[in-house]
């Protein structure tokens, strides 16, 4: 790892800003046809050098494991053949997206005869600032360059190897197709001191997306200058109502919080209608239980289960990122479900499993999530599963990009307004 004196930092970190900011004027103007090569390159190149990656990564998650990293952390860093062969198959998938970019949004001409056009642009710079997952490099830097825009990575130590040859194979590619220099920067140090440098760089740097723990967006969030596409927490919620199906129910809890228990979308809380506890909680219980989840639970769900850990008010707050689900019970259906989820939730993703259509539709309309779902898991909170190829990050803030953010909400608008001669009176 390069590690920078205070001044010598600040110098490089002003000069990377200055690079991505110049490149996002040329990117500004790139063919679709272009980037579309260039992704699918970078795609082909990481493709021929995976033996590479997997060794840095192995580099990685031994560092990892000498720190005691948690298993649903490791298994975020973890890069395998599969899930490179995923970077790659994202990167391709971008490319089969419309361009986002020069779009005419909407047309009016004037009662003076000017004509005037919103059309879609680049938001410029984007800093993307991310903790242990090394597919955000790739992800960030083919969703960037589709939408026209430079990009700087800083990524954490956890994943520093990793994503410094992803990054360093992407760039080689860019600069073979004759992109910019600058189109796409690392920051070259895990220093703390280098993110908030970083984060004071409002004269280069349009927009932040941090990826990562509560600690790292909290302070994203503060220091920045910019713009932030934030979301603190996943806490997400599945609720299990009264006519739900109990097949489809606890096949659906049993991948929403052991498909993968350590990625943001993963459901922390499960609520369960207080009619169905002792049909369908021993069944869901006991499932988890062979999947090595810890269960904590109100005092009804003790009465169920003598084997299950009280819960306390911290649990239904806490987005566990682990191998651990807090249930409670509902006593009053879908109003007091809502009411628990808009009190506790982070406004992410929450489900519900039901075959009710009116309380579908109470819960769809009065769940203030950026995503809200019926009888699927909250595992498919992810761009890719929603067609967007990749994301940058799931947004929790409700202005400009909500939900996932793909392509589309890394582009800004401005107006073209064409005249002949008018003057204004």
């Amino acid at each position: 790892m390069i590690k920078l004196s205070k001044m010598s930092m600040k110098e490089e970190i002003i000069q990377i800003g200055k690079q991505a900011k110049n490149a996002s004027y040329d990117l500004a103007l790139l063919s679709d046809k272009i980037k579309n090569e260039a992704l699918i390159l970078a795609s082909e190149n990481i493709k021929i050098k995976t033996k590479e990656i997997i060794k840095a990564n192995e580099k990685d998650l031994i560092e990892a494991k000498k720190k005691k990293i948690s298993p649903a952390l490791l298994d975020r860093l973890l890069l395998n053949e599969e899930r490179i062969q995923s970077i790659c198959d994202g990167m391709v998938q971008i490319t089969n997206l419309e361009n986002p970019v020069g779009k005419i949004l909407s047309q009016w001409k004037r009662p003076n005869g000017l004509i005037i056009e919103r059309v879609s642009v680049p938001l410029g710079v984007i800093g993307v600032i991310y903790e242990s997952r090394p597919n955000v490099a790739a992800d960030a830097a083919a969703l960037c360059l589709k939408s026209n825009n430079a990009t700087i990575l800083r990524g954490g130590s956890e994943s520093f190897y990793s994503s410094s040859i992803l990054i360093k194979i992407i760039n080689q590619s860019y600069k073979t197709m004759g992109l910019p220099k600058g189109v796409l920067q690392n920051i070259p140090t895990t220093s703390r001191e280098a993110v908030g440098l970083l984060l004071q760089m409002d004269k280069y740097v349009d927009v932040f997306v941090p990826r990562g723990g509560r600690s790292l967006i909290e302070r994203v969030i503060k220091e920045s200058r910019v713009p932030v596409f934030r979301h603190l927490d996943g806490i997400c919620h599945t609720y299990v109502q009264k006519s739900s199906n109990i097949k489809k129910a606890l096949e659906i809890v049993v991948n929403a919080k052991m498909r993968r228990p350590g990625i943001c979308g993963a459901t922390e809380t499960l609520l369960i209608d207080e009619e169905i506890l002792e049909s369908h909680l021993p069944i869901i219980i006991k499932a988890l239980r062979e999947k090595n989840c810890e269960i904590r639970g109100d005092k009804e769900v003790l009465r169920i289960d003598n084997l299950v850990i009280e819960a306390n008010e911290q649990d239904w707050e806490t987005e566990y990122l682990d191998s651990i689900i807090s249930i409670k019970t509902v006593k009053n259906g879908v109003k007091e479900a809502v009411t628990h989820i808009n009190k506790y939730g982070s406004g992410h993703t929450d489900s519900i499993i039901s075959e009710t259509k009116s309380d579908v539709e109470l819960f769809l309309n009065k769940v203030d999530s950026g995503i809200v779902m019926h009888n699927t898991s909250t595992q498919f909170a992810d761009g890719g599963e929603f067609g967007m190829g990749a994301e940058i990050g799931i947004s929790t803030s409700k202005l400009h990009a909500r939900g996932p953010v793909g392509v589309a909400q890394l582009t800004s608008f401005k107006y073209k307004v064409r005249g002949d001669g008018q003057i204004r009176p």
